[in-house]
């Protein structure tokens, strides 16, 4: 239906024609902080160069004030609202950058977002145009030591177009060291000016906002084993009880933050960054919305961590939802139940909960093993921060060998060895005589004495 006076106009995906679209999308790879207390934000360089590139494309263009020019991902890589915002500004964006690391390739979300933009159709937007691709890639880190995955080897691009000390460098080192000042401020301009060429000489229609969350890498690097999914059931702020303190949760049940104030951000980002160290890729759910899929029996996707709040077993909608969760044997999915002692709610509501959780999780508690244990004994509950990070590498790495033993590939039977004249005549055998010993065909006879040859000792393999 036309749109009337002062309407906008709708596309089918929901986007309002009239309105000016981001240019670029800047897709990195989030690096972790130094083990050093008081480290600086490792992101920092990013941000600075997502604002330099802002300010250079609001110079080639006629963006007005006010209207967003790109797009970068501060979050921790969390949350049903941190994906919906990833898919929407992937389905709109007119050019995709991404910074070229060895990082970059080895991130299952930068893949993911790699993988989003591709679904979109790219079409030269003139008869003389030879653009066929919406994505500039930029060299965050020189990458000639590294053979990149097929989607990135598969682009023809020059990067020496943006000056030699960029093309040897990258733009990090141009961006750190005041002596390539004006190598990075080339490299940026000429960055710029590809990004506002690419946008102009290509028309990439908006798409649709698929399900981030679910969308395959395009490197085809991550094995599922090097993924963790941590999924968090706890209440938001709208739903917490009266006899509840608020002050532990949030807008989402993402946001829960049972150690407060011991621990500085929710406990769902603080679970990421254990995650991270041990060389998972972890991506946080609301455990309402990934139940279902763990419970039906499929095969699972990805090892996972649940953070249950006790709290919430008091409404019979989640307790009967975790009481299905323990029933259908999910072992690849590890359970932990932060239990803060500081916290004077939970002092006194200490045997209560305990028990309603070891009644809910009967099965799941049955075959907890002792070092699983929080310190306070009893059904496992973690009593401090302390020992929910002692905790929680064990239950990521117990759901990942539950998860390889879960989706392991039987090997297939060995054929039948072919037939050896020679070692028929070896052993005596005839055509059609009878075997003389009783040896396999392909193993020859030897003393009871020897080792055999696979490694194992005399007498069976028994030490």
């Amino acid at each position: 239906m036309p749109a009337g006076q002062g309407e906008a106009r709708v596309n089918d995906h929901g986007w309002d024609e009239e309105a000016a679209r981001p240019y670029f999308f800047l897709s990195y790879a989030h690096t972790p902080k130094a083990g050093a207390r008081g480290a600086g934000d490792p992101n920092h360089w990013v941000r600075q160069l997502y604002r330099d590139l802002c300010e250079a494309v609001l110079q080639l263009t006629t963006v007005p004030a006010g209207v967003q020019v790109g797009f970068m991902d501060e979050s921790m890589h969390q949350g049903e609202l941190w994906a919906d915002r990833l898919s929407e500004e992937l389905a709109t964006c007119r050019v995709f950058v991404p910074l070229y690391s060895p990082r970059y390739f080895n991130s299952l979300p930068c893949g993911q977002e790699w993988h989003s933009f591709i679904q979109r159709p790219v079409y030269p937007a003139n008869l003389d145009s030879e653009r066929t691709s919406g994505i500039v890639p930029v060299l965050w880190a020189p990458m000639s030591r590294y053979k990149l995955p097929a989607v990135a080897s598969e682009l023809q691009f020059n990067h020496a177009s943006f000056g030699p000390d960029y093309a040897t460098e990258g733009l990090y080192a141009l961006m750190k060291l005041s002596y390539f000042r004006s190598a990075y401020e080339l490299a940026v301009h000429r960055l710029a000016r590809r990004i506002v060429e690419v946008a102009e000489e290509t028309v990439i229609p908006v798409g649709r906002r698929l399900d981030f969350n679910t969308q395959p890498s395009a490197f085809n690097v991550t094995a599922p084993t090097k993924q963790l999914r941590i999924s968090v059931l706890a209440y938001h702020r709208g739903e917490v009880p009266p006899d509840r303190n608020p002050d532990y949760y949030g807008a989402r049940r993402t946001d829960w933050h049972p150690y407060r104030p011991a621990a500085s951000r929710p406990l769902a980002e603080h679970a990421v960054r254990l995650a991270r160290q041990l060389g998972f890729q972890a991506t946080v759910h609301e455990f309402d919305g990934e139940a279902e899929a763990i419970i039906s029996g499929g095969d699972p996707v990805a090892p996972g961590l649940l953070l249950l709040d006790r709290w919430v077993l008091q409404d019979e909608r989640w307790s009967e939802l975790v009481r299905r969760f323990d029933r259908s044997d999910c072992s690849w999915v590890s359970v932990l139940e932060p239990w803060n002692l500081d916290d004077p709610d939970c002092v006194e509501n200490h045997r209560e909960l305990g028990e309603l959780s070891d009644r809910v999780l009967r099965f799941t508690h049955r075959s907890v093993r002792p070092s699983f244990l929080g310190a306070t004994g009893g059904p496992p509950g973690l009593g401090s921060l302390e020992e929910f990070d002692d905790a929680l590498p064990r239950a990521a790495m117990k759901a990942k060998y539950a998860f390889e033993g879960r989706t392991r590939t039987e090997p297939e039977e060995p054929p039948p060895p072919r037939p050896n004249l020679r070692d028929a005549f070896r052993y005596g055998r005839g055509r059609d005589g009878p075997e003389p010993f009783a040896y396999d065909d392909d193993q020859p006879p030897r003393d009871l004495g020897e080792r055999p040859d696979d490694g194992t000792p005399p007498g069976g393999g028994i030490t």
